[in-house]
């Protein structure tokens, strides 16, 4: 006797829950070949203020954590990624060797990032040399809130924005790659099972051209990161939006995924502050 299929609708993913869309919205999830996957939520733009709030009451205590306690978060969320390597390799609708190599790729690019959360600042930082009886010192702070649109590379590509953002001590609201968003839910179940605190990565599914423009405009964003944005128009349009508060805004590039990460993207949203301080006498 065969079996009803149970086609699953999959939920948003704010403040370290799954909540339905507010809108009751869902798209079809589809294989390359046109297969039903299943269902995703349609977020809406309540959901997306909704998950700007969230991140910005996550900030003070994710930026406040040590460096160290962030890079061993991040590594506690690769170690639970490789526990549920053979889902993840499922999803990404590759052929099984280069979708496991895809999966391997973002468990090492999440280490790769966790290694840099306590040297990022060493890096970034100075001792200025001044005249006069002071100490002067640049130190890197992370901007805040940061809104991203993911790239079409739905593990390693989402893993390769998020992991920069975080690990510096920000938070985020994620639009998730449209076309293929079940890596990114899962990921998800993966963040609220690890010790992330809930708010710190928010990821809505749905229509990057709905919801990227009003993430843009949101005055309670500092920074955004267009890399998934594929229409020159709606790039430009998210910019226009995003110069109203004087957002940072990362461009579309064409990533090389693969390639090595560098510090880039850890340093686009980093604020240097710099301390003047008397010598003792």
């Amino acid at each position: 006797m065969s079996r009803l299929a149970v086609r699953k609708t999959y939920k948003l993913y704010i403040g370290g829950a799954f909540p339905r869309s507010e809108s009751g919205r869902s798209y079809p999830v589809t294989s390359p070949k046109g297969d039903f996957l299943a269902n995703a939520s349609r977020a809406s733009r309540k959901d997306a203020r909704d998950a700007v709030s969230a991140a910005r009451k996550a900030f003070p205590g994710w930026s406040g954590a040590t460096a160290y306690n962030r890079g061993q978060i991040l590594y506690r969320i690769a170690e639970m990624l490789e526990g549920r390597r053979a889902q993840f390799a499922d999803e990404l609708g590759l052929g099984k060797k280069a979708a496991l190599e895809s999966v391997d790729a973002a468990i090492d690019r999440l280490v790769w990032y966790a290694g840099w959360s306590d040297k990022i600042a060493s890096v970034h930082g100075t001792a200025n040399p001044v005249a006069g009886p002071y100490f002067n010192l640049s130190t890197p702070e992370p901007t805040g809130v940061v809104a991203v649109v993911a790239p079409g590379e739905p593990l390693l590509g989402l893993v390769s924005v998020v992991a920069p953002v975080i690990v510096t001590g920000n938070t985020c609201v994620v639009v998730a790659a449209e076309r293929t968003p079940l890596p990114a839910i899962t990921l998800a179940e993966v963040l609220a099972t690890s010790d992330l605190p809930g708010g710190v990565v928010n990821i809505l599914t749905g229509h990057q051209a709905e919801l990227a423009p009003w993430l843009a405009a949101h005055m309670d964003v500092n920074a955004l990161d267009l890399t998934g944005v594929t229409d020159p128009d709606l790039a430009l349009r998210c910019e226009q939006e995003a110069a109203e508060n004087l957002k940072r805004v990362v461009r579309p590039s064409g990533d090389d995924w693969a390639a090595d990460p560098g510090t880039g993207r850890m340093t686009a949203f980093l604020e240097t502050k710099t301390v003047w301080h008397p010598m003792g006498v």
